[in-house]
C-alpha cells in the first residue's frame, strides 16, 4: 500500500544531470511546494546503452559527490539498479508520490523509454514532467529554411549562436524538503562501479568528478587556458583544451552555464573574444552531434550516410590489437593510444589521428574503433562518440572526406614538433633526436642505438606501410562511386 507520508512526495530522477545549480528538473520539485525524493537508477533497460567501463568508473564518483551534496541539504539520493520504468512505477506505487520529474536526454533508446515511462505514470494518476537540462537547443528547436534538420555545420553554429541569448542560469535550491520516512536504498558500495582485480584507474587521479569539480575545471580553464585555446587545443603536450567533456557527458555542468561562463570571461578580459568564440563553437558541435542523434537514432550503428554501407572493410581485423595496445609503430597514435588507457582520455587531435589510422590505414570499420572508445573514455557520449567516428571515416553528417588520409608522422611533426608528447607516452622513444621521433625507423643505426631503441624489439616497426595503406584506403574508397 502507498505511504501516507509520501503522498506530497516528487521524485527527481536524475540521470545525465548529477548536479544541483541549474537543474531544471530539481528546481521544479523544489519550487512545488512537495517533499523530494531524489532518486538515481543504474538502468539495466536493454534498448539503452550501458555506459563503457572508464564512464561507469566516473558515474561511482559522481555519485558521491551528489550524494555528499543532497545529504548537506538534509536530503538523500535514492539508489535502485534494474529496469528503469520498473523502478519508477514501483516507487511512485509504494511511496504514494503524486509527481516524478527528470530531465530529458535525447539518444533513442532513452527516449523510447521515457516515452512509454511517461504514459504509463499518467494513466495511474502520477503527473510528470520533464525539463531541458543537457543542451543550448533541443534537437527538434533549429531547423533550416526548407524546414530540415541541420545537416551542415557552419549554418547550424550560425543559428544556434542566434537562438542563445538571454539566458538566465538557477542557483541551486537553498533546500529539498524530505519525506517524513525515506525509501530503501541500495548502497553504492554494493554496485561495485570501481574496478578491482586489477584496479586498472590509478592513471585516473587528475579527475575530480562532480560538480565541484567540474566548477573548478571550468574555473581553471578560463583563467589559464582560455587566452591561447585556438592554439593550444591542437597541441596534445600541452593542458590547452578544457576537458571539461566527462563533466558536461555527466551533468556535473550544463552547457548553458559553460557557455555563459565564457562569454562572461570574454566580456570582461580584452583580447579574449576570438578564442572564446573558437571554443564556443566546439561546444555547438557538442550540439549539433546530439541533434544528429536525436534524429537518425542508430548513429553507433549505422552509416549516416547509406553509400558507406558498400565500404569494404579488411577481414580478419589485422593490426587491431596493435592499435588497442598503442603498439603499431607510429608513435604519435601509440603515444595516444597509450595516454587513453593510462587516463580515460585523449587529446583532440590524436583521437582524429588514432581513428584515422584504424579506419583508413587499417581498414577497420568504423564502428570498432567507436566500441574500444565508448569503453576507455571517461567522456565517452552517445552522441559525441559515434558521431566524431564517423565523421573520420567520411560517413558521417559534414564529415571529413574519406579521401583525407591523416599521414601520423606529418601530424607529429606540426603539432608536436619536439616530440614532447611522444616522449611521455612512449618512453621507449624519449632520448631519440627529434629528427627521427615521429619516424624512428628513418633514423641511422648509431642514433637509434645512443637512444636505446631497438626497432622489433623494445618498439616495434610499424605494422603497416603508410604510403602502401594510403594508397589501399583510396582504392577501397573508389570502389563505392561516390
Amino acid at each position: 500500500m502507498p505511504d501516507a507520508a509520501h503522498a506530497s512526495s516528487v521524485i527527481v530522477w536524475f540521470r545525465r544531470d548529477l548536479r544541483l545549480a541549474d537543474n531544471p528538473a530539481l528546481r521544479a520539485a523544489a519550487e512545488s511546494g512537495r517533499t523530494v525524493i531524489p532518486l538515481y537508477v543504474l538502468d539495466e533497460t536493454p534498448e539503452v546503452r550501458a555506459p563503457g567501463a572508464a564512464a561507469v568508473w566516473w558515474l561511482d564518483k559522481s555519485l558521491r559527490s551528489l550524494a555528499k551534496d543532497l545529504e548537506a541539504q538534509g536530503s538523500r539520493l535514492i539508489l535502485r539498479r534494474g529496469i528503469a520504468a520498473d523502478i519508477l512505477a514501483d516507487l511512485c506505487e509504494t511511496t504514494g508520490a503524486g509527481s516524478a520529474v527528470w530531465n530529458r536526454l535525447y539518444d533513442g533508446g532513452a527516449v523510447g523509454r521515457d516515452t512509454v515511462l511517461k504514459q504509463s505514470l499518467k494513466a495511474s494518476g502520477v503527473a510528470v514532467e520533464s525539463f531541458n537540462a543537457g543542451l543550448l537547443s533541443e534537437p527538434w528547436m533549429l531547423k533550416t529554411r526548407t524546414g530540415e534538420p541541420y545537416k551542415v555545420f557552419t549554418p547550424y553554429l550560425k543559428a544556434l549562436r542566434g537562438s542563445v541569448c538571454d539566458v538566465t542560469l538557477y542557483r541551486a535550491p537553498d533546500r529539498l524538503a524530505p519525506p517524513s520516512h525515506w525509501p530503501a536504498s541500495d548502497a553504492l558500495d554494493d554496485w561495485a562501479l570501481h574496478p578491482t582485480h586489477p584496479d586498472w584507474s590509478r592513471g585516473f587521479d587528475d579527475w575530480t568528478p562532480g560538480e565541484a569539480g567540474a566548477h573548478e575545471r571550468l574555473h581553471a580553464f578560463l583563467d589559464d587556458e582560455l587566452a591561447d585555446y585556438a592554439h593550444a587545443r591542437d597541441a596534445p603536450a600541452s593542458e590547452g583544451s578544457s576537458r571539461l567533456s566527462p563533466h558536461l557527458h555527466w551533468g556535473e555542468i550544463g552547457p548553458r552555464q559553460v557557455w555563459c561562463a565564457v562569454e562572461a570571461a570574454a566580456h570582461r578580459r580584452h583580447g579574449l573574444q576570438s578564442a572564446a568564440d573558437k571554443f564556443l563553437a566546439e561546444l555547438a558541435w557538442r550540439e549539433f552531434n546530439h541533434e544528429i542523434l536525436f534524429h537518425h537514432p542508430d548513429l553507433a550503428t549505422a552509416n549516416y550516410k547509406p553509400a558507406f554501407d558498400r565500404f569494404p572493410w579488411a577481414a580478419g581485423h589485422r593490426g587491431l590489437a596493435a592499435w588497442k595496445r598503442g603498439q603499431t609503430g607510429y608513435p604519435m597514435v601509440d603515444a595516444g593510444m597509450r595516454q587513453l588507457w593510462t587516463t580515460g582520455f585523449m587529446h583532440n587531435r590524436v583521437r582524429m589521428i588514432a581513428a584515422s589510422f584504424l579506419i583508413k590505414h587499417l581498414l577497420i570499420d568504423w564502428r570498432i574503433g567507436e566500441r574500444w572508445f565508448w569503453d576507455t573514455l571517461v567522456d565517452a557520449d552517445e552522441a559525441n562518440n559515434p558521431a566524431n567516428w564517423q565523421w573520420v571515416a567520411g560517413s558521417g553528417a559534414d564529415a571529413s572526406p574519406f579521401f583525407r588520409i591523416f599521414s601520423p608522422m606529418g601530424q607529429g611533426e606540426r603539432f608536436d614538433s619536439d616530440g614532447a608528447y611522444v616522449r611521455r607516452w612512449v618512453p621507449e622513444l624519449a632520448t631519440l633526436d627529434a629528427r627521427y621521433i615521429h619516424a624512428p625507423w628513418i633514423a641511422p643505426e648509431s642514433a637509434l642505438e645512443e637512444a636505446g631503441v631497438r626497432l622489433g624489439d623494445n618498439y616495434p616497426r610499424p605494422i603497416v606501410d603508410h604510403q602502401v595503406a594510403r594508397e589501399r584506403a583510396l582504392e577501397a574508397l573508389k570502389s563505392l562511386k561516390i
